[in-house]
């Protein structure tokens, strides 16, 4: 039954926007609009 659920969610999935960053946001880094913010 669990397998027939994550075949039927699995048509549905998509690739997140701006995945390569996510370990920088994990990390604790600021973005600003998208784009990561340069500490002064």
């Amino acid at each position: 039954m669990v397998f027939q659920l994550a075949l039927s969610a699995q048509k549905r999935w998509r690739k997140l926007n701006g995945y390569k960053l996510l370990a920088d946001a994990i990390d604790g880094v600021q973005f600003t609009d998208g784009i990561r913010a340069i500490a002064a």
